[in-house]
């Protein structure tokens, strides 16, 4: 990773460092508690999904690794919860804040409150749409709509009907995975009609909109879900209409999804569905701390590549980003458009190693 330290002097041998090294300012005065361990605040966006409730395991295992002691509440998908939340680990004097703002824009005033207190915030999966934070830690997610979109193109043949089951579009990850999916289909597949269902994240919603798509258009050959919330609603609207079946069957709807939690995996390998992209769940709560200590300790960072197989990006001025990996994943590790696969067994998945 390129690395540059706070202080002038330390620029020469810091750049050749990685995250964890010892190089950088130290501040010397963060808060500890009572054994002498820097307090951070972590705040869980929400706890009713998988992939959520993976990234809330991992958090505190990673704190005790990296020497952090962590504050945690949930907004609960609720920027307003997310707001009092701040407040509240703002009156607890932590050092600093990660947070997963599920609506991008009006998390703005929050942000500027922490950079009033000095309180560095690193935000996880989601960047804010303004304002500045000392690093977002996210995946590319127009990459999830392309690969997404690839997959789903090349089982159809670039010909038929898909329904895209969208995020919340308030989000920036929503935007993104929906804009680059569309951008894909109509450069590469321009037979295939995308019907773009927006759903805020919402499983029954989800569910509601396919099954109201599917009685219009019982053709559909294909759904992409933007996240693993629309799983049990998806396959269950399926089951329904006899469309559960194995990928060789006629009657088969291809399905990809986003997230890579265990229960996907396993529906790729049964057959249920046929590809994910694995969000790496347990590397956002690695990094996001990491960053934090980092932050604690005065280091600062510059656009490049990392020592984690990611690059930093710069955003805008001001704001830079740690792209994460994020695999395709398919039942054969095939290529689908250019994009290499990992089988759904494949041991470096997070969703194989979920304990």
């Amino acid at each position: 990773m390129k690395l540059r330290s706070a202080t002038l002097a330390g620029i020469g041998s810091c750049l050749a460092l990685s995250l964890l090294s010892a190089c950088g300012g130290g501040s010397g005065t963060a808060a500890t508690n009572g054994g002498g361990l820097p307090v951070v605040g972590v705040d869980y966006p929400r706890s009713d999904t998988d992939f959520w409730n993976s990234y809330i395991k991992y958090t505190p295992e990673y704190a005790k690794q990296l020497g952090l002691d962590i504050k945690t509440t949930n907004s609960q998908n609720d920027v307003a919860k997310l707001t009092a939340n701040a407040q509240t680990f703002m009156s607890q004097g932590v050092k600093g804040v990660a947070m997963a703002p599920q609506d991008t824009a009006a998390i703005a005033p929050t942000l500027q409150q922490l950079a009033a207190k000095k309180i560095p915030v690193v935000t996880v999966d989601t960047r804010p749409d303004t304002g500045d934070v000392y690093m977002v830690v996210r995946a590319d997610n127009r990459a999830y709509g392309e690969k997404a979109c690839q997959f789903l193109g090349t089982k159809l043949g670039g010909k038929g009907k898909v329904v895209m089951l969208q995020g919340d579009l308030a989000s920036i990850n929503g935007r993104d995975r929906t804009e680059a999916f569309n951008d894909c289909m109509k450069k590469n597949y321009p037979g295939i009609k995308v019907f773009g269902e927006a759903t805020n994240w919402d499983g029954a919603i989800a569910a509601q909109k396919l099954q109201t798509d599917l009685v219009a258009n019982p053709d559909i050959k294909g759904v992409y879900m933007q996240s693993s919330f629309a799983l049990a609603g998806t396959l269950q609207v399926l089951q329904q209409r006899g469309a559960l079946v194995k990928p060789d069957d006629p009657k088969h709807v291809f399905i990809v999804s986003n997230d890579g939690i265990p229960e996907e995996l396993k529906n790729i390998a049964e057959g249920k569905i046929d590809a994910t992209v694995s969000q790496p769940a347990d590397l956002y709560a690695k990094y996001a701390l990491q960053y934090l200590k980092a932050a604690i300790d005065g280091k600062t960072f510059q656009p490049g590549p990392t020592d984690h197989d990611s690059t930093i990006i710069q955003v805008r001025p001001g704001l830079l980003e740690d792209q994460l990996s994020a695999p395709l994943v398919t039942s054969d590790g095939g290529t689908y458009g250019g994009v290499k696969s990992l089988k759904s067994d494949d041991q470096s998945l997070w969703g194989n190693n979920l304990g």
